[in-house]
């Protein structure tokens, strides 16, 4: 009986299948007239802003059942297999396979993409830095633990540009080859999360050794080979080096999150809704970093973040990271930058980008 009403349905979402099938590759084909157009002028094929616009404007029109977030992760990946016909992007991220930040990847990108792993967030750079890749993904900041210090120090000493901006949930997990703690001697996993889980360690295994890898998924991987050593990883990298959960989201702040950076040689256009990321730095001198503040106050202009890195050039000398509201063509932005310029000691434009979603 339930086969019977369940025919007519199935039969109802065939055809819209086909007709979804249909409208794709129609989209497909006016995505490779984009690209002819694109190599004419030899316009790149990652646009960050044009992406963020659809993905907004899919969100906002959309009429339900299905949540906002699942259209945009549908649109994105639409998107991502059309730019993958004008050319295959490689992108460069702390690996190896199944880290955050390859999460972060595929959260910005979209599958279709090549993925590079690097060992380390400097190889990033120099992967990015010499056409290995087309952008790198590198961690910038953790909710609970704070900034990447070595992202920001590249990030001063780079040509390279912010061109995006991802923040992922992170949720830690226990892990071993076996689902079982028994034999284990080690608990291994990147010094951010070793961090971030340390509470719930302290309190659950305060007698086994904690080894700082360079990252999660390298956890997994050797957990996957030592049945003495348990990973803390995401659910990513346990599923792919064969591990089972001991214990899930282990994390000690639940709303632990990690946001990103897209770097790459591309200046980013406005989107509409933008962050415009700069470094300073001032003379050692009182209500110096005031005075130097102030044309933010004086355009209008929204300080969104502010950290401080000494500049290892002199004592009690820093640099201040600062990330405004708004695009650096924006007029209003625009007109603070030019007065930054001139009133610091030294300025550095990391980049405008869209808002991550």
């Amino acid at each position: 009986m339930s086969d019977d009403k369940l025919l007519p349905l199935r039969q109802k979402i065939d055809a819209i299948d086909a007709q979804i099938l249909d409208l794709l590759n129609q989209r497909a084909r006016v995505a490779q007239e984009v690209g002819h157009v694109k190599a004419e002028t030899n316009a790149p094929v990652f646009r960050p802003e044009r992406e963020a616009q659809v993905l907004r404007r899919a969100a906002d029109r959309n009429p339900g059942p299905l949540l906002g977030t699942d259209i945009q992760t549908i649109f994105r990946e639409v998107m991502s297999a059309c730019r993958a016909l004008e050319k295959r992007v490689v992108v460069a991220y702390l690996g190896p396979e199944g880290t955050f930040s390859e999460q972060a990847v595929y959260q910005q990108f979209g599958h279709a993409i090549e993925g590079l792993p690097c060992v380390s967030i400097d190889e990033v750079f120099r992967d990015a830095e010499a056409g290995t890749a087309d952008f790198g993904v590198v961690p910038i900041e953790n909710s609970s633990e704070g900034v990447i210090n070595r992202t920001l120090d590249l990030l001063l000493q780079t040509t390279l540009t912010i061109s995006g901006e991802v923040a992922i949930p992170v949720h830690h997990s226990l892990m071993t080859a076996s689902g079982k703690m028994e034999g284990i001697t080690r608990i291994c996993a990147h010094s951010q999360a070793l961090a971030q889980c340390n509470a719930w360690l302290n309190q659950n295994y305060p007698s086994i050794e904690r080894q700082a890898v360079a990252s999660n998924a390298e956890a997994a991987r050797m957990a996957g080979e030592d049945n003495g050593v348990a990973a803390i990883a995401g659910e990513i990298a346990g599923q792919k080096y064969n591990l089972q959960t001991v214990n899930a989201h282990i994390q000690d702040d639940p709303h632990n999150r990690t946001r990103f950076a897209v770097i790459g040689r591309l200046r980013t256009a406005p989107s509409g809704r933008d962050q415009t990321s700069i470094v300073l730095s001032v003379p050692n001198k009182a209500g110096a970093v005031y005075n130097l503040l102030a044309p933010l106050a004086r355009h209008g202009v929204s300080m969104t973040r502010f950290e401080s890195r000494p500049a290892r050039m002199g004592a009690w000398e820093y640099y201040f990271y600062v990330d405004l509201e708004g695009h650096e063509q924006d007029e209003k932005v625009a007109k603070a930058l030019e007065e930054l310029r001139q009133n610091a000691a030294f300025f550095k434009l990391l980049g405008s980008y869209p808002l991550g979603l």
